[in-house]
Formats: C-alpha cells, structure tokens, sequence
C-alpha cells in the first residue's frame, strides 16, 4: 500500500476526541458530506421526475398523433393516390400501420356555445392501429362513425365548453365558402355527438373533432382526395431514418414526409433545455458543498502542519503530500456521493409511495391526479444521468481540494517545528 493512501486514511478515519478548532473541522467535514449528500440526492430525484414526465408527455402525445406523416410538397395541396402511398409504406418493415386523413379548420356551435375547431377525417380501423383513440374513449367508440351518418367524436375539454353530450346535435360550419347569387355562403352540416375522448393531452381534448372520412370529404368538397397519411412504427426513436428510407420507397411523387422530431420539435427542445439548465442550477449546490471542502481541508492542514513536516524530514516529498490531503478530501467526496446516490435512487424509484406518505404527514395534497391527469408522479432514473452527477460532482470535491492540498505541500518543516 502507498504510505499516501495510508495516511490519508488515518487522517479521514481519526478518532480522537475532537476539542476547539478539532471539533470546527469535524463539523465543517460533516457539513460538506452532508451537502454533497443531499445535493447529489436532489440532482437524481430531480432528474427522474424530469425524464418521467417527458417520457409520459411523448407518449401521450405521440399515443394520439402519428409518427411520420405524408403530405404534398404544397402544404395546403391534396393526396390523390393516397391507397399507393400507404401500399408503398406498408412495405418497409418498420411500418406497422397507415391511415389517411383529412385534416381541416372549422367551428362549432351548440346553443350559444361557438369553439373553433380542428377537425380530423378518419377511417375508424386505420385510425384506430395508427392512433390511440381507442383506449382513451370516455363515452362511444371509433366505430360509432358511420360514412354518411355524419357522426362526430369530441375531446373531453371541448365536448365541456360547448355542453356537449353522446347524443347531442352540434352544427359544423366549413371556412370554405359556397358562391351564390346572393352572396358566398359558409357550408353548414348538422352532425350528432357519438363519443368523447380524454387523450390528456390538451391541444387535444380541448380543440380536435374526430368525424369520418367520407364525411370530411364531403363537407369540405376533396372528392376522393386526401390531406395526407399518417404513419405508425415500430421505433420512434427511429423515425427520422424510417422517414429518409421510405422517401427513397414511395412511388407518388411532390410528397413530403415530417417525423414526430420535427412536428413536435420546439416542445421537446424545450423541456430538453428545461432539464438542462435545472441541472446546471442544481449542480451549484454540489458546488457549494463541494466548496466546503475547502475549508475543512484547510483548516486540516493547519492542525497538521508538526505532522506534515515530520514527513518531510523523513523523506516525504511535497507531491506526496499533496496526494496525502487529495485523498482525505476524495474520501469526503465518495461517502457524499454514496449517500446521496443511496438515498436519491431510494427516493426516485420509489416516488409513488414517498408522495402519499408526505401528503399524510404534512395533511396536505401534493400530487392531485385530477389536475395532472396522471395518477402518480413519473418518475424514470436514466444510468446516463446518474453517471453524470456522480462523475461531474466527483470532480468538483478534486478540484476544491487541490488548493488546501498544494498549501500543504509548501509547509517548511523548520518553521512548523519552531515551536513543537
């Protein structure tokens, strides 16, 4: 063993009674540990909270919108040869269903309720293997829309703002105008509730109708014509490739293809950015803490200033005992980052019954399923972040250290032992 290491040690693990300064710089060790501790702990629950909402919002999102979608070049141009595109698509591997649809702006009345609307043509089965939909019905079914019936499905927000039932008759007026003599006329179409849907996701429930295919392309005059498709795979982590490879298979030309990373970019970039500077912020608490280190080791070095010029006669070298405080400050660093790793991924994985437990003690509600929509708070610890707090904090209790430690390595042995 290295005599560095060994002193080091018994430096850290010292049990002497610890009286005046002695007991300061046990407190301030204490204090560092402590620090590093609950910093490193916060950074991990923190984190996981953060990855288990995004992960919960991509895939609320991506459990009601599609993964890729096509559309002509011209945004506001239609799909002709849609059976072709979804035949083609159909063909790469990681495709594992097609719906076309008709994707159009309109308004909806209800007595003197008036909401503007985003209304979607659907195929009910295509729809349903594309979309989640289904699972997320409250009242009525996908199936309920019948070509023809001019049936419609609202989110739960929406069906709420204009007091709307199953059952109820609504009036969808088209932004597209009809010319007559008299003047250009909205086209106006009575349509009847035939279920409701709760996606929790708010752009959603509170703006989209769901109505059938061939009703949308009558009310809105496409003829057999199509907004687009969209798509389903197997990866959505893969979708960007998926959508360059299946550029290169469909035949119809004056087709573009966007993924969920580019529709939904600026969502996801912003939560990424969100993660990223609470992470920076939180790290300043492992700073602070780390920082402590300082003076203990500090203080340290003074108290053991007979000690370290004895080494010195006998040999020591000042890199020696450098490396000598090095490790006590390390030493101080790996029992906070253990602590806080223990209790943090204690915590983390373990959210759903430590949020009910603090509600009971504290008599209040900290998580209410009914705002949120989701029964219990997400949480998913990432090895790749746990890796980068404990190395990032790790590195900050090596950087405090090298000052007291290099102050340690510049005591002249004469002058400590004047006066031993």
């Amino acid at each position: 063993m290295f005599y560095e290491l060994f002193v080091g040690l018994r430096y850290t693990r010292s049990r002497r009674r610890a009286q005046g300064r002695n007991r300061l710089v046990s407190f301030i060790s204490l204090v560092s540990i402590l620090g590093i501790a609950l910093g490193v702990m916060t950074l991990i629950i923190v984190l996981s909270v953060m990855n288990g909402f995004q992960e919960e919002l991509r895939d609320r999102t991506l459990g009601v919108a599609s993964h890729i979608e096509v559309e002509s070049v011209e945004g506001n141009s239609r799909v002709l040869n849609w059976q072709q595109v979804i035949e083609d698509a159909s063909q790469h591997p990681e495709v594992t269903a097609a719906a076309p649809y008709v994707n159009e702006q309109g308004m909806l009345m209800h007595g003197e309720a008036v909401r503007g609307v985003q209304v979607r043509g659907i195929l009910p089965g295509p729809e349903g293997a594309v979309a989640k939909f289904g699972e997320h019905m409250k009242a009525g079914a996908l199936d309920n829309l019948q070509p023809g019936k001019f049936g419609i499905i609202l989110g739960r927000d929406l069906a709420r703002a204009l007091d709307a039932r199953p059952g109820s008759k609504l009036t969808l007026i088209a932004p597209q105008g009809m010319v007559t003599p008299a003047a250009v006329m909205p086209r106006v179409r009575q349509f009847e509730v035939v279920g409701i849907f709760d996606a929790g996701v708010i752009q959603y429930d509170s703006a989209l109708a769901l109505i059938h295919l061939a009703d949308a392309q009558v009310l809105y005059r496409m003829g057999d014509a199509v907004s687009g498709v969209r798509l389903r795979i197997k990866n959505i982590f893969s979708a960007p490739s998926v959508s360059r490879e299946l550029a290169e298979i469909i035949s119809v030309p004056d087709l573009a293809l966007r993924d969920w990373t580019h529709i939904y970019a600026n969502f996801f970039r912003a939560i990424a950015l969100e993660k990223t500077m609470m992470t920076l912020f939180l790290f300043l608490i492992v700073g602070v803490a780390a920082f402590n280190v300082v003076a203990s080791l500090t203080m340290t070095v003074q108290e053991k200033a007979a000690d370290i010029a004895i080494l010195r006669t006998l040999g020591a070298s000042p890199l020696s005992i450098m490396t000598i405080f090095i490790i006590q400050g390390s030493i101080i660093g790996v029992v906070g980052l253990t602590a806080g790793l223990a209790s943090g991924l204690a915590i983390a994985l373990n959210l759903d019954a430590v949020i009910p437990a603090l509600e009971r003690i504290l008599g209040t509600t900290l998580w209410d399923k009914n705002i949120y929509f989701i029964p219990d708070l997400p949480s998913k610890v990432l090895a790749s972040d746990v890796t980068t707090i404990l190395t990032v904090s790790f590195l900050l209790t090596l950087i405090a250290a090298i000052y007291p430690s290099w102050r340690a390595s510049c005591v002249k042995p004469a002058e400590a032992l004047r006066y031993e």
